[in-house]
């Protein structure tokens, strides 16, 4: 060949390759039909910001922003994430501009984990602004910009509006969703709220307050909120603050931090410090979560580690000492026996929330009376109000948010076994909150596909695959006709293929990506736990994780058979189901109020809104008992399984323990392996091994309208159970409410010595009559005595029409 020709080759070789040398090291600009790998960085024309892959683990890395220049310890000050809660590979993941116009992020070159969902006609550019905005623009403007979709951090000017929210890093080392975010409410204030494991509650400002009392105002519906680079907050409710070192010349970002306080930072340029120029809460203990369940927020312990720190209460031991947002667990079984329990007092020590009642003028004798007498107190608050002379009490069923500062003047009593006192009165578990400096190794939950061997390996691989694959298609073969032989199996199998015919069949990895890994938990029962998730079309939903394979198995036939067959507003609605391994889940709609048991403890129902349940949930049973084509007993009813949208309308949940029964027998069954449901709730024919009916509902319904009356739990109520028998113990609440009305005659001031004393004084006596009457002739000893489902509907809709 020639040399002009061989000369001119590589000269076109050369100018092709151009744009492929363009695109493998970017400046700021991404350009259509282009990508970013892992080693690729894009960089702002002015050189202060930085985007690419950033490491945030064991080959785990996340496509961020960041400044360029990294801060005196060497670290990355990082500003926006786009797969901060699903990280991606180190090898073949990249950042891909389509021709489509989506701008999307592929891990391993197989899986899409993150996607602007954008459309252009015409040609796209990606590119890194001086601001720290990245941008994506056509010839007619921007169709996307990361300012539009914060993580935890704002740059200044960039805007944070009703669509957009910073939420807080899980910790120091690990970049994913906390628990913290800093959003507008629908009441137009800018707000702070902790959305825990356990609670989800807004601190800041302080819930308590009214909105002109902190200064902001409801009467605006802009809902934005930015600040400038000279460091001036303005926020369309009013809300604004000036920076510490206010002026122009310092980079300042706004960052919601792990710990829950927002806070602004201002960069020391030549010392390449970040220092802190304002903040939300200068009391730190005041936010909530910090501590988790059960534990106190502590100020005053000086040290080198001086701080914020946090200690369980005496009794209590920590969950996870590495995790405090776990809290603390009980190191011991606490009696609902008031003999057995005693107190222990804690100066200057809040729990906010969670009051079961509040009492004034008491005395502290009467207080500790109070408490005792409800198994879920587990302490009191005792303060003196010094503008009225006398000392109010306020029982707690759940201890949250604790904090232990000299401004609280009240003492709070901590509940603990009687023979234990004196050991606990000394303890201190004192743990500092502080960042662990070794940086978490993230892994990946991942299955990637091969690359391709070359030919000859190939062909052996696969001559090797095939010959094993005849050997083990013999062995299945065997092991195949051994299962047919086993008719049992065999139908039961067939059995579970007609049920779940008409739910969807979700993947595991479905559900585990739906769950956040099975993170919020929103509910415990005796067959297992129930997760929030949202599904892939956006559907908020309820994930319930059935406990071991075997027992699984059989509580999700016995719901999937059964609501299969039912179909009604008062009941709840299942999606669909998980059989994969071990692994067996049910997908229910999400109700967003939580259980019956919930809201009764929490004193949010009013007496109107407990008639309406009780109605809701009559008209779910009597479908069950006398609609569907195979009448249902339910076997479990109590306020747990009563559901609350958020409306408050009821549905009827857990099917686990239900039984279907034939309408030809009647609606009778006897064909019981064990006892069903919970004891308070179970009726006599249990126990007395009498036929099972549908009775059985209506009596745990009877009991349950008598604890939405009383607010008293069927095993602690009047505490009229006596010796062994398990049919006295749970007659207590029923017992204790026939004495009363029996004893006062016709006078109607029995009903006010029963009804839950959150509603005294604002409910309608003569409906709570109407309850108390229908409930105690569903509870009737004798079976044959209790009306139906449709019996007890007519007599409350016809009573409260009168």
């Amino acid at each position: 060949m020639d040399t002009p020709i061989l000369i001119l080759l590589i000269s076109l070789l050369l100018l092709s390759s151009l744009p492929l040398f363009a695109i493998s090291s970017p400046h700021d600009t991404l350009l259509t039909s282009s990508s970013l790998s892992v080693s690729d960085i894009l960089i702002s024309a002015n050189g202060t910001f930085s985007a690419g892959f950033h490491n945030i683990g064991k080959n785990a890395y996340c496509f961020s922003i960041w400044f360029t220049e990294p801060t005196s310890d060497g670290n990355l000050t990082v500003v926006w994430m786009a797969n901060r809660d699903q990280p991606v590979n180190g090898k073949r993941s990249k950042l891909s501009l389509l021709k489509s116009g989506n701008l999307i992020l592929t891990d391993a070159a197989q899986f899409t984990v993150w996607s602007t969902n954008t459309q252009s006609l015409s040609p796209l550019q990606l590119q890194l602004l001086s601001t720290g905005n990245l941008v994506l623009r056509n010839q007619n403007g921007s169709v996307w910009e990361s300012f539009d979709s914060p993580t935890d951090t704002l740059l200044p000017n960039q805007p944070m509006t009703r669509n957009s929210k910073l939420v807080s890093s899980r910790s120091c080392n690990n970049f994913s969703s906390g628990f913290y975010s800093l959003f507008f409410q629908e009441d137009n204030l800018i707000r702070l709220l902790f959305h825990g494991p356990y609670i989800s509650a807004v601190y800041w400002p302080d819930p308590w307050l009214n909105s002109w009392q902190v200064g902001r105002t409801l009467y605006n519906d802009s809902r934005i909120a930015a600040f400038n680079s000279s460091g001036y907050f303005r926020s369309s409710d009013d809300f604004e603050f000036k920076a510490s070192d206010y002026g122009i010349g310092a980079w300042r970002i706004l960052r919601m931090d792990v710990d829950g306080n927002v806070r602004l930072y201002s960069l020391d340029e030549g010392k390449r410090i970040w220092s802190v120029s304002w903040q939300a809460m200068s009391q730190p203990c005041k936010i909530h979560g910090v501590c988790g369940p059960n534990a106190m927020c502590n100020y005053d312990y000086p040290g080198e580690n001086a701080g914020r720190r946090c200690s369980c209460l005496p009794g209590y031991k920590a969950k996870n000492p590495t995790d405090w947002s776990l809290g603390c667990e009980l190191e011991f079984n606490l009696s609902c026996n008031a003999a057995e329990s005693g107190f222990i007092k804690l100066p200057n020590v809040e729990f906010y929330g969670y009051d079961i009642s509040s009492n004034d003028n008491y005395t502290l004798k009467r207080c500790e009376e109070v408490c005792l007498q409800n198994c879920n107190c587990s302490g009191f608050i005792f303060p003196y109000r010094r503008e009225s002379g006398f000392y109010s009490c306020y029982p707690k069923s759940r201890l949250l948010n604790g904090s232990r500062s000299p401004a609280f003047g009240a003492p709070f009593y901590v509940r603990l076994p009687k023979a234990s006192l004196s050991s606990y009165e000394n303890q201190k578990q004192e743990i500092g909150l502080h960042c662990p400096q070794i940086a978490a190794n993230l892994l990946l939950d991942r299955a990637y596909k091969k690359t391709k061997e070359n030919g000859t390996l190939q062909f052996m691989v696969c001559f090797a695959f095939a010959f094993g694959g005849v050997e083990i298609i013999c062995i299945c073969f065997v092991w195949w006709w051994l299962y047919k032989t086993q008719q049992s199996s065999s139908e039961n199998a067939q059995g579970c293929l007609q049920v779940v015919s008409r739910f969807r069949k979700f993947t595991y990895d479905e559900l585990k990506k739906a769950t956040g890994k099975f993170r919020e938990e929103i509910g415990r029962g005796g067959g297992g736990v129930v997760y929030k998730g949202i599904l892939s079309d956006c559907r908020v939903a309820a994930i319930k994780r059935l406990n071991e394979a075997n027992q699984g198995e059989a509580e999700l036939l016995a719901e999937l058979s059964t609501i299969g067959r039912v179909n009604h507003m008062n009941l709840i609605e299942i999606w669909g189901y998980c059989v994969e391994g071990n692994h067996r889940l049910l997908v229910y709609e999400y109700m967003e109020r939580g259980s019956l048991a919930e809201n009764l403890i929490s004193g949010t129902l009013d007496w109107e809104k407990r008639f309406d349940i009780v109605v809701g949930s009559a008209k779910g049973l009597a479908y069950l008992h006398e609609e569907c084509l195979e009448w249902v007993l339910h076997c479990d009813v109590k306020p747990q399984n009563i559901l609350l949208d958020s409306n408050f309308q009821p549905k009827v949940a857990d099917f686990g323990l239900s039984k279907l029964v034939n309408r030809r027998g009647g609606g009778k069954s006897s064909s019981f392996s064990r006892v069903r449901g919970t004891r308070g709730y179970m009726a006599p024919e249990w126990i007395s091994n009498l036929p099972i009916t549908s009775k059985v509902d209506v009596y745990s319904y009877g009991v349950v309208v008598l604890e939405m009356v009383t607010g008293k739990s069927p095993m602690t109520a009047g505490g009229q159970g006596s010796g062994n028998t398990g049919e006295m113990e749970q007659r207590g609440l029923v017992k204790w409410v026939r004495e009363k009305m029996n004893g006062n005659g016709e006078n109607e001031l029995w009903l006010e010595e029963i009804i839950d004393p959150i509603m005294k004084g604002k409910c309608d006596l003569r409906k709570m009559g109407i309850l108390v009457q229908v409930a105690l002739e569903c509870v009737e000893k004798d079976k044959n005595a209790r009306p139906t489902m449709s019996q007890v509907i007519e007599r409350l809709l016809h009573h409260a029409k009168g």
